[in-house]
């Protein structure tokens, strides 16, 4: 028969929650490496420092994921350390005139490997008015996660990258990183309702491709000269692989021409404006892909384009360490929440575990900033099955973490609460 033990909540979480409310998914959300972790070439991996201030959050980063990376075929180009420093606003705001999402780095994945545009920056007789989709020109050099190096070796992605995650179709995609105007970017599924109900779907992008066979005329209508018409659409120039062979069409689309909506996701459980990875139903790439023609948002100077990307911090800042480790264990611990990540928030949550021999046990909550704000079990336990059944009704909305130390052993789970 399982012991049941109830907790419930003191009124000093809340105060230690509000001391913590400036750790936000723009600072906690990064791969940080304190390990000296390599990957390509022997090169520091994924991010080494993020930095925050009120309104900003810094991220340092080599530019090469911990995953294994390359060959690419038909690219003399190598991936090399490009110390990025990136600035994120913490705080987005809507851009009253859209920026164009140019050339070079456009946004920075968690684990510090940046973004690009859909196009490879060449056009059709380099005349500048049909411009070439990376993933039909130079796909066949991309790796197996979906990327390459540029000239100057930068290590990027066009599309969707397969090695930082694994897409599931009944959770919403996690955060993969931040495009340069502050807003964060997720994979391809998200809630069915904007309002975060209505279940987990992926998410359709607002471009098709048109209906045409000539290339004489752009998405806008603008009727060409003849000296600027495209090649005629052909198994060499297929429909849609040029960038003016798309049209916005929003019409039972979830997503506007940014490529993004506003929505409830787990880790802005209040809304927020995010980017979506467009993919089809057999988990390949869709256009376009990362983000749209331009941005949403404001975007913050110094991160993007040739040149930029190494913004020198002249503010004070807090360096943020991640204190709370993930440490998988079975046994003698088996631990299970009876609810799923992310979940909508129950005031009354079951944390349920087993263990094979009496020890000392802790079982304790944490913030994302690794600040404890409740413990809920702190005792010597017997061998058996335990069911804590925790009210946390004072807590607010956020990530939160279950701890829990039997022995040596330990092992933490993640929470969402969303109200």
């Amino acid at each position: 028969m399982k012991n049941i033990l109830t907790v419930t909540l003191l009124l000093l979480t809340i105060v230690s929650l509000k001391v913590n409310a400036q750790i936000t998914p723009e600072i906690y959300s990064w791969q940080q490496n304190p390990g000296g972790i390599t990957g390509y070439n022997g090169i520091l991996a994924d991010v080494q420092q993020v930095f925050y201030s009120a309104n900003y959050s810094y991220v340092k980063c080599t530019g090469i994921p911990s995953y294994t990376i390359g060959p690419w075929a038909m690219n003399p180009n190598i991936p090399s350390n490009q110390n990025w420093t990136f600035k994120i606003a913490r705080f987005p705001a809507p851009a009253g005139t859209p920026t164009v999402a140019g050339n070079g780095q456009i946004g920075v994945l968690k684990n510090g490997v940046v973004l690009f545009n859909p196009g490879d920056a060449m056009s059709y007789n380099n005349q500048n008015v049909w411009h070439r989709v990376a993933q039909y020109f130079e796909g066949v050099g991309f790796d197996t996660s979906g990327g390459h190096p540029a000239p100057g070796g930068v290590y990027h992605y066009h599309i969707n990258m397969k090695k930082l995650y694994t897409p599931d179709e009944n959770e919403h995609s996690p955060i993969l990183g931040y495009m340069f105007d502050g807003y964060p970017l997720y994979g391809p599924y998200g809630y069915s309702n904007a309002n975060g109900t209505g279940g987990i779907r992926r998410m359709i992008s607002g471009y098709v491709k048109r209906n045409i066979t000539e290339r004489t005329t752009l998405p806008d209508g603008t009727v060409l000269q003849p000296n600027q018409y495209g090649p005629a659409v052909s198994s060499q120039y297929p429909l849609g692989c040029f960038v003016e062979d798309y049209v916005l069409n929003t019409s039972g689309a979830d997503l506007d021409s940014h490529n993004g909506r506003f929505s409830v996701t787990p880790e802005y459980p209040n809304g927020i404006y995010a980017y979506f990875i467009t993919i089809d139903v057999e988990g390949n790439p869709v256009y376009p892909y990362i983000i749209g023609p331009t941005y949403y948002g404001s975007v913050v100077p110094g991160n993007t384009g040739p040149g930029g990307g190494h913004v020198v911090i002249s503010e004070t800042v807090i360096q943020y360490i991640p204190t709370t480790g993930i440490i998988n264990q079975s046994e003698p611990v088996d631990f299970n929440l009876s609810q799923n990540y992310p979940n909508p928030f129950n005031p009354e949550t079951n944390i349920n575990f087993n263990i094979s021999k009496e020890a000392n046990t802790s079982l304790k909550v944490y913030d994302v900033s690794g600040k404890e704000v409740a413990s809920l079990i702190n005792e010597n336990l017997i061998a058996g099955s335990y069911v804590v059944k925790f009210n946390g009704s004072l807590l607010s909305s956020g990530i939160y973490y279950y701890t829990l130390t039997s022995g040596n052993l330990i092992q933490t789970k993640k929470m969402m609460v969303i109200k």
